[in-house]
């Protein structure tokens, strides 16, 4: 299967996903191991939420939240991304043994963490903070400005010395109902732009609008159906709360597409 599912672990008290489920070191790593042999190729640890509405996270606290996990998932053989808008707690989660900056805020600084350490990047396209983002986002244009941002994004990752970029257009970061689905109707011409693309969409709010009002755990099939298309469109990468569902409909999409 050419594309990888990024499994997700969320190392928070306030994730809009799955509640602090896994805030706890141990509860972590059992969950990260668990993605892993469930058919995850990359596991994301994040110890900051980035759910509308979140307040930011002091960059000791989150390295206290994320560093034990890395580590321990890292030391598995567990092919591990860090999921943070800051540099240092990047470079610390990729010196113990993290090979992916995922950065939701597309930063140069964290190029060069990712640059310097040989490191995987994903450049992911934001409009605002977390804390504002959903507020009123506008576009004259969603899908050029996104994938002119991107272009530019990746373009600059790979100039300042990263081999391995990736490009995310950020659903529901900054995006409307209305916005999320014209960048998900406009994927092929993402992927068409010749950087890898990745898309998390997994469990987003707008998933539980169209299903009419569905809360998160209800957002199963939603999410599987989004990363059926992504696939089918060239993405790369998906990423997935729910990976064994992920893994098993790509798995046969891609049999019936053979």
């Amino acid at each position: 299967m050419a594309s990888l599912v990024m499994g997700v672990v969320n190392v928070t008290p306030d994730s809009f996903s799955d509640g602090g489920r896994f805030s706890s070191p141990g509860g972590a790593v059992a969950h990260g191991r668990w993605l892993a042999a469930s058919g995850a190729g990359i596991v994301d640890v994040g110890g900051e939420s980035t759910r509308p509405g979140a307040e930011p996270v002091e960059a000791a606290e989150e390295l206290a939240r994320v560093l034990p996990v890395v580590s321990a998932l890292a030391a598995d053989g567990i092919r591990v991304s860090i999921d943070t808008r800051h540099a240092e707690v990047a470079e610390a989660a990729v010196a113990a043994g993290a090979t992916i900056v995922n950065d939701v805020s597309a930063a140069e600084e964290l190029m060069a963490v990712a640059a310097a350490a040989g490191a995987g990047y994903v450049a992911m396209h934001a409009q605002g903070d977390p804390r504002t983002m959903q507020a009123d986002p506008r576009y004259d244009d969603v899908v050029g400005e996104v994938h002119g941002f991107l272009a530019v994004a990746g373009a600059r990752a790979r100039q300042v010395g990263c081999r391995e970029v990736w490009v995310d257009p950020g659903i529901g970061f900054g995006k409307t109902v209305e916005h999320n689905l014209a960048l998900l109707a406009a994927l092929p011409e993402l992927v068409e732009g010749g950087v890898p693309v990745l898309v998390g969409a997994s469990r987003k709010g707008f998933l539980g609008r169209l299903t009419g009002g569905a809360p998160v755990e209800d957002r199963l099939e939603a999410s599987v159906a989004v990363a059926t298309w992504a696939f089918h469109c060239g993405v790369e990468v998906v990423r997935a709360h729910d990976v064994v569902e992920t893994v098993q409909a790509l798995r046969l999409t891609a049999l019936e597409a053979a």
